[in-house]
């Protein structure tokens, strides 16, 4: 990132609504595209899919008082970033949009969905997160890019943009892999950004550890936010989807998936946590809690490995988490971890398909139960896969889904929990 002040974005669509490869150059000049407003395509809300999903969110089970409801129906939603602003709420893809979501008159539906910034080309921006002071960074399968101001450009085409890490920079070009490549990320309590990197294989060959090792590749990253100062954060992680620092200690927790093909029931999806940097949580010599992976159980695993607080259900693909820091929810949610099952894609019979709660008790260690479910239908067949959670301001809790194309709202009213 060359400047840390907002620079004008600007590119003219092409046919294929991707961005040239120079228009960064044109975005820095800050000179206006002269692209039209109607670039921005809004996505129809209501109709007869939401009509659909709304049958969908009446079998969701919830603890008593809870309930949830259509927020908005935004394409392939992953990972949510909500404005530090409470203006706009973005909404990520592994595809190539970034959506900005506003619910102008604060009726806990959203009235306005349209792609952000269309006139950059992306490449599965699924890792998207707000600084403190307003930009909005988008961790890309190989770059990673900053929107300052993002809350106020969401409104035309010409946004301001800069690359943190340039294409190509984040893993090396060969490591480029369709697998294991939507990145998440947070800004830490120490200003940096932190940056997930799953690593492309189920279990990477011997000959790539090294090279893993040193660019932490099935790791996490951290970097200044221009992105200097680049360092390994953590070692031994898999294919991390979700992080969030806790509000009480600022330290790293995170979700893991892990090794397929070694039976429906195990190993054991992970919720970690990393409390200072230079720690390893096992992988590849664990595939997942203190399961060891068949390629690796010759070798002598890393010293002082790391094991998950949490040992999740087998192949229920644990993605996005956040600790709960609203004040909607009962007292016992509070700094609670809510986290999202996205569900089996391989296990005879599925799993997951639900948003999870993990508790914390005082002596470290913690418990995770389900929170909503009934998204996996009684013959196996998924009517949603959640896989993000963010708290709004007024502390009701949004969830991602990018089977059905939408985002959930969940509030809670003590009145109904009688």
């Amino acid at each position: 990132m060359r400047t840390r002040t907002a620079v004008f974005a600007a590119a003219l669509l092409s046919t294929t609504c991707m961005a040239s490869a120079d228009n960064l150059d044109q975005l820095e000049a800050m000179k206006s595209t002269g692209t039209p407003m109607s670039a921005l395509k809004p996505v129809q809300q209501g109709g007869p899919k939401a009509d659909a999903i709304n049958k969908t969110l009446a079998k969701i089970k919830l603890p008593p008082g809870f309930k949830i409801s259509l927020y908005a129906l935004v394409p392939d939603a992953r990972m949510i970033a909500v404005g530090p602003q409470g203006v706009v709420t973005f909404v990520s893809t592994r595809k190539d949009k970034i959506y900005s979501v506003k619910d102008s008159t604060n009726s806990g539906v959203a009235d306005e969905v349209k792609e952000f910034a269309p006139v950059v080309a992306k490449k599965n921006p699924n890792g998207i997160c707000f600084s403190r002071d307003g930009i909005l960074y988008s961790a890309e399968q190989n770059r990673v890019m900053a929107y300052p101001g993002a809350e106020f450009f969401y409104e035309t085409p010409d946004v301001a943009a800069a690359e943190v890490v340039k294409q190509g920079d984040l893993i090396p070009t060969a490591e480029e892999s369709f697998n294991h490549s939507a990145r998440v990320c947070r800004i830490g309590p120490d200003n940096k950004i932190y940056i997930a990197l799953g690593q492309p294989f189920n279990v990477p060959p011997v000959a790539k550890q090294d090279l893993y090792y040193k660019t932490g590749i099935g790791g996490i990253i951290r970097m200044d936010r221009d992105g200097a100062n680049r360092e390994v954060f953590a070692h031994g992680i898999r294919n991390s989807v979700g992080m969030d620092f806790d509000p009480k200690d600022k330290t790293l927790w995170f979700t893991d998936n892990q090794v397929d093909g070694m039976g429906d029931d195990t190993p054991p999806g992970e919720i970690n946590h990393a409390p200072k940097a230079g720690m390893n949580f096992g992988f590849p010599w664990y595939g997942g809690g203190h399961v060891r992976t068949v390629e690796y159980k010759d070798q002598t695993p890393a010293a002082d490995i790391t094991f998950p607080v949490v040992e999740e259900a087998p192949h229920a693909a644990d993605l996005g988490m956040n600790f709960y820091r609203g004040d909607m929810f009962p007292a016992q949610y509070k700094g609670a971890i809510f986290s999202a099952q996205h569900g089996s894609w391989n296990r005879t019979v599925p799993v997951g398909a639900r948003v999870m709660v993990t508790t914390m008790k005082p002596d470290g260690t913690a418990t995770s139960t389900p929170f909503a479910e009934g998204w996996l239908d009684e013959d196996g067949s998924y009517l949603g896969r959640p896989v993000d959670v963010a708290p709004l301001r007024d502390g009701s809790l949004l969830v991602s889904d990018d089977f059905a194309g939408a985002v959930y709202r969940i509030t809670y009213d003590p009145s109904a929990a009688k």
